[in-house]
């Protein structure tokens, strides 16, 4: 299969799937950072046969400390959410979201890492949903439980690459930041206590992988941005953003280009809250 369609689901593909009634879980995953909630946008309209998938609490595991803004769920809790929503062993799996392709990216990382292989991000979200004029339905949906099983409790030691700081400090990899281009030159930080960037990362937003539309990059696209930064996609290379919420982004778009990109899942939050580790500002590679 190509490795796109390995990552990726088009409109048109899965209006086809719920036209035909063919077996798919839908995750309606809407995050952002100025709106990590979006359960009532969910209930006012959303995917049919679509369950709300919330970021912030099943997603993410807040009760880790030292790991960042978004420490990564164990498997174990993964498992429990997944067949809430109604995950089957085997069965296909697409997950969508309203920004950027966030909310789904961090779905399909961990849903893979986990060793949940049929996994798809909807390709440009609710916003090429409804530009297809596909229908939507309003409240909640209560699934069949799934019997999906997670092979593995650490997803940082899962089946998909990670980095830890310790890594990304060795200049071994080469370092993607999908943080917006003013927060890695260290001019602004609405999140995070300190300003700047690890230093020897590339900046790299995750908005640039995608088209004005929110879907990925077409190979060829993709292929020149990265070579307009002089990325080796053939080499190591490690993607980070605030949380390890963007920087998944990054990930799918390489991933869909067929190039294995390991995730630094703590990301600038975890590197930032230790004052002994160096901090890069300005533009370019620090």
């Amino acid at each position: 299969m190509n490795p796109r369609n390995q990552v990726l689901i088009s409109v048109a593909e899965l209006a086809n799937l719920i036209r035909t009634q063919e077996p798919v879980t839908i995750l309606d995953v809407r995050w952002r950072l100025d709106r990590s909630d979006g359960h009532s946008a969910y209930l006012r309209g959303h995917l049919p046969g679509a369950v709300y998938v919330s970021l912030e609490d099943e997603l993410s595991d807040h009760t880790v400390a030292g790991r960042g803004r978004h420490p990564l769920p164990s498997g174990r809790s993964l498992q429990v959410a997944a067949r809430r929503w109604g995950i089957r062993q085997d069965g296909l799996v697409v997950a969508y979201d309203d920004w950027e392709r966030a909310g789904s990216a961090r779905a399909w990382w961990l849903l893979t890492a986990a060793g949940i292989e049929n996994v798809r991000i909807l390709d440009g979200g609710l916003t090429a949903w409804q530009s297809a004029q596909q229908p939507l339905e309003t409240g909640a949906v209560v699934p069949r439980s799934g019997d999906v099983a997670v092979r593995h409790d650490d997803l940082s030691a899962g089946r998909r690459s990670t980095l830890t700081a310790q890594q990304c400090g060795t200049g071994n990899v080469t370092l993607l930041d999908a943080r917006a281009p003013e927060r890695f030159r260290g001019e602004v930080e609405p999140v995070d206590p300190v300003a700047g960037h690890i230093p020897g990362a590339i900046s790299l937003p995750s908005a640039t992988v995608l088209a004005c539309d929110g879907t990925f990059l077409d190979d060829d696209a993709l292929a020149q941005v990265l070579s307009g930064r002089s990325i080796d996609r053939d080499g190591a290379v490690g993607a980070y953003c605030g949380s390890g919420i963007t920087a998944a982004v990054i990930v799918a778009a390489l991933a869909a280009l067929g190039c294995q990109a390991a995730l630094y899942p703590g990301s600038w939050s975890e590197w930032s809250s230790d004052p002994t580790r160096p901090v890069g500002r300005g533009a370019g590679v620090s």
